[in-house]
């Protein structure tokens, strides 16, 4: 069994180095492949890819004109070899260490897709305003619209098997990706995990991208995605069993 790992890469340079050391060092049951994909960062982060990969083991991707996180990840779905796909964030908000607790219920087949919640217990950790009453609200409205009740639809941390996310029609070049991946499960038959995971999150200044502007195109891609988008658009090949 092996678990592909995409990190979408933009001007990261500033902490890319200690990022990538502690993925490596994270625990995992299965094997692991890397993918990055650097989305024409303007910083020297491909630079620092190149060097790095002399020292860990990694694919490294070049989209030559940026296109968006979506973009990136997409890309990196239609290379990805593993029997799981999860997307990670290249900075410390979530902790690779959660990663094996959310993968027990797909070794165990109890599930298809496991998503880690970062709203589903209580715990010391402070949200950004913001930020925080954004994500509910999309979880709320994306709930009611895909019939899937969750905590936290918006969450980077979700772990797909890999024919589920390689027969989805991806559109997403931003952060829409989040709110496309959701609709589509909530078309098909599979079974779905929501466990609680670690989050440390970071401001504008810190590095984080998305802005509110992200936040109203998330409204356009809620409707988009569930209630215009028909099975037959979202998913190419999609296996029997999901139907």
């Amino acid at each position: 069994m092996k678990l592909s790992v995409i990190l979408p890469i933009y001007n990261e340079e500033t902490h890319l180095r200690e990022v990538i050391q502690r993925i490596y060092q994270s625990p995992c049951p299965i094997d692991r492949e890397w993918i990055f994909i650097d989305d024409c960062s303007h910083d020297s982060s491909l630079s620092l890819l190149y060097e790095l990969q002399k020292k860990y083991p990694m694919r490294i991707l070049e989209q030559k004109k940026n296109q968006g996180k979506g973009a990136a990840v997409i890309r990196g779905i239609q290379e990805a070899r593993g029997d799981f796909i999860i997307i990670q964030d290249a900075d410390f908000e979530y902790d690779p260490c959660d990663i094996p607790r959310l993968l027990e219920p797909l070794l165990n087949d109890k599930a298809d897709v496991v998503y880690g919640s970062r709203f589903k217990k209580s715990s010391q950790q402070v949200h950004r305003t913001y930020h925080y009453f954004v994500n509910r609200f999309l979880t709320v409205l994306s709930n009611l619209l895909s019939g899937i009740y969750l905590t936290d639809m918006e969450t980077c941390y979700k772990i797909f098997r890999r024919d589920i996310l390689q027969s989805m029609h991806l559109r997403s070049q931003r952060f829409g990706i989040e709110v496309e991946l959701t609709a589509y499960l909530g078309k098909i038959r599979v079974r779905i995990y929501e466990l609680p995971i670690s989050y440390y999150p970071r401001t504008a200044l810190q590095g984080k991208k998305i802005t509110w502007k992200d936040g109203l195109a998330a409204l356009w891609h809620l409707l988009r995605f569930n209630c215009w988008t028909p099975v037959k658009k979202a998913f190419i090949n999609l296996p029997e069993k999901y139907r």
